[in-house]
């Protein structure tokens, strides 16, 4: 196992710049997801580190190794490609295998090692004599990996891997490579573009935009503490609400306006945000704290922190319902508990809990608080 750093690094295609000044360490036995929109430049830096791309500017380390000029095959590393990359002719123990057979180990020890992975990976011994064809999608996903995992790496790199399974299999999929993660401890990078697999999986998360990571922190520290609006937005589902607004300052406190909505913002929050009063900003609410009034509320309803919207469409999730609310001429999201009394067409009162509400100035797209 090793650390992983990239130093300053940045990769041009031409005139292109994917990747633009990133810096980023992974530590030791980390589950480091890069997760972004496409384009962002989160494959680009896997292939560098992989050493399939040769970085334009900046440095490359795996452990204490210098490695921008070492060849990919003695990087001591483990790639899993979004297209599983599978010999068709070969069968899966071929497969498994063909690495060690490169680095000529001996025969003994492949097999034990091929059978030791696909053990792990619940590969019954008669499927090591199949072709990839003879396989399902997520029994070439294990094969993919068992071939990684043989090797016996200082660090797996992972290209989208379960991007081509269907959604059942997906979720199954990554609760078995977090479980293999944990049980081997290898360190590991993650490249996907759905954020709901980066929330999941990683120990610690870099969300990409543009060439550049605006965050690198754990799930729940991007959840609560996005740096900036794209962050904000990116990160939750279904995503944050937004909407422009003005701040007020009243006998009562500080309040956001829009829409002929009022909401207090909390006194713990208002410090932060006085300087914008008179200035238009930009207010973010996650549908998950929007409450349906009509329920017993999380957070105590008051004239402080309510406003009545047109509920135009109700989703129903099994638990929880998905309402499409109007507010004015703002449309908002808003994920309630499934005994709502909501009816479509119809007005309802919502309490927001502005003690999660965020605010985000409209210029630089920071963080107010």
């Amino acid at each position: 196992m090793a650390a992983v750093r990239l130093v300053s690094v940045t990769k041009d295609f031409g005139s292109v710049r994917a990747v633009d000044d990133v810096s980023l360490e992974i530590r030791d036995g980390e589950f480091m997801v890069l997760v972004g929109p496409s384009g962002c430049g989160k494959t680009t830096a896997l292939r560098m580190v992989a050493g399939l791309e040769e970085a334009t500017a900046g440095e490359l380390w795996i452990g204490e190794r210098l490695v921008n000029d070492v060849s990919p095959k003695d990087r001591d590393i483990a790639m899993v490609f979004q297209n599983y990359a599978l010999y068709p002719h070969m069968s899966v123990f071929d497969n498994m295998a063909f690495g060690l057979k490169l680095r000529r180990v001996a025969r003994d020890e492949i097999r034990r090692r091929v059978a030791e992975a696909a053990h792990m990976l619940g590969l019954p011994e008669p499927l090591l004599m199949r072709k990839p064809k003879e396989l399902s999608g997520g029994q070439r996903q294990r094969v993919a990996l068992g071939r990684a995992i043989v090797r016996e790496p200082a660090v797996f790199l992972m290209d989208e891997p379960l991007s081509n399974l269907d959604a059942k299999l997906r979720i199954e999929t990554r609760a078995e490579l977090i479980k293999l993660h944990r049980r081997l401890g290898i360190t590991t990078i993650y490249v996907t573009h759905d954020q709901v697999e980066a929330m999941t999986m990683g120990d610690r998360i870099a969300v990409m935009r543009d060439g550049k990571i605006h965050q690198v922190d754990t799930p729940l520290g991007l959840y609560t503490g996005p740096v900036n609006r794209f962050v904000a937005g990116f990160i939750g589902s279904p995503p944050m609400n937004f909407c422009d607004a003005t701040l007020s300052e009243r006998d009562q406190g500080l309040f956001v306006e829009f829409d002929g909505a009022a909401l207090r913002i909390p006194e713990d929050k208002a410090q932060a945000a006085r300087s914008h009063v008179g200035k238009t900003v930009e207010l973010g609410v996650r549908p998950s704290d929007i409450y349906d009034t009509s329920i017993s509320p999380v957070v105590e309803p008051s004239e402080l922190n309510t406003a009545q919207a047109l509920v135009e469409v109700i989703e129903p999730m099994g638990a929880d319902s998905i309402l499409y609310l109007k507010l004015g001429d703002i449309q908002l999201v808003a994920s309630v508990d499934s005994g709502t009394r909501a009816r479509e067409q119809e007005p309802l009162d919502f309490c927001f809990d502005m003690e999660k509400a965020h605010l985000f100035d409209k210029e630089t797209e920071a963080t107010i608080f």
